[in-house]
């Protein structure tokens, strides 16, 4: 039997402050919530959807402003 050992990659904490919510495609959101797909946001990032934003919950500046720009 044999040992091996596993590096586990660095990984720097980035508290950026409260979480910000994100602009995504609706019929995207659901099936990224039970599948565990990653979606992408307005602004480009691209991440797991594990929850959902309360009404006043922080909004990604970028997305809300392209968001705002796509109605207009």
């Amino acid at each position: 039997m044999s040992t091996q050992i596993l590096e586990r990659p660095e990984t720097q904490d980035t508290d950026t402050g409260p979480e910000m919510f994100h602009y995504v495609r609706k019929e995207k959101i659901a099936e990224s919530a039970v599948m565990g797909n990653h979606v992408i946001a307005l602004c480009g990032e691209t991440f797991p959807v594990t929850k959902s934003p309360k009404p006043g919950s922080p909004v990604c500046p970028q997305c809300k402003e392209i968001y705002e720009a796509m109605r207009a």
